[in-house]
């Protein structure tokens, strides 16, 4: 039987009063990649917010791995292993790449953090030569190396990215999409993305969910919503590639 990671129950939520998510319910499983997809406003990044903690929720539950988090603070969701990677503002811009692998493992000791350094550079080698380089100078694609090499370091058990391939060319995005997965095969990471590169993102994903002005309209296997009814029409306008 498939193991529940995240599940979330009747969640109402938004910012003030303003109301973006309604009534969604959504499950999580272990080990797999789970993608958030819909039209841009249909609250997809609130989501991942909402789960974080950095919305309004109005209403509603939300648990991981059994345990009620809906008002646990982002700080604490971090240490129970949720690692949330925004589209920007993602790492310490002037801070070197050493010293945000470093910062990401403030919790651990120190051969440990040495330890976990180590194999986020395995999966990221691309990093290494600019590891005493900050973070600002970067390329985009570079950036989310980091962003994601640091989740790696925190030793995040549940990975959530928005929009992680957005200005990316299509050749630093495939990279990205390929990180993914052997984050998944090899570490065994649990991941829910936001993506604009929607046709892709499906493709390597195992569950889908479909929203909709803040509402759930499909949810179940990825493969059937690459051929749902609705697909075309609601999300193909999303998946436009940015230039190099």
């Amino acid at each position: 039987m498939e193991k529940e990671v995240l599940k979330v129950e009747n969640l109402n939520a938004g910012y003030g009063e303003l109301h973006i998510l309604f009534d969604v319910n959504a499950k999580v499983y272990d080990g797999h990649i789970t993608t958030v997809v819909g039209p841009n406003g249909s609250g997809k990044s609130t989501f991942l917010k909402t789960i974080f903690g950095l919305s309004t929720i109005y209403s509603g539950k939300i648990t991981y791995y059994g345990e009620e988090i809906t008002k646990t603070p982002p700080h604490e969701k971090t240490r129970l292993g949720i690692a949330y990677l925004p589209q920007t503002d993602n790492v310490f811009v002037n801070l070197s790449v050493e010293e945000n692998l470093k910062i990401a493992g403030y919790t651990l000791e120190k051969e440990e953090v040495e330890e976990r350094i180590g194999l986020a550079l395995e999966v990221f080698p691309e990093l290494k030569k600019h590891m005493k380089r900050k973070a600002g100078h970067l390329s985009g694609g570079e950036r989310q190396f980091l962003a994601i090499a640091t989740a790696l370091v925190r030793k995040a058990k549940l990975l959530m990215l928005d929009e992680p391939t957005a200005q990316l060319s299509p050749k630093f995005a495939e990279t990205i999409f390929s990180k993914i997965i052997e984050l998944r095969e090899r570490f065994g990471l649990t991941i829910l993305l936001v993506e604009q590169n929607v046709k892709r993102a499906l493709e390597i994903s195992d569950r889908a969910y479909m929203l909709i002005s803040g509402r759930v309209i499909f949810e179940g296997a990825a493969k059937d919503l690459l051929t749902h009814e609705k697909f075309e029409k609601y999300c193909m306008g999303v998946g436009v590639e940015a230039e190099a």
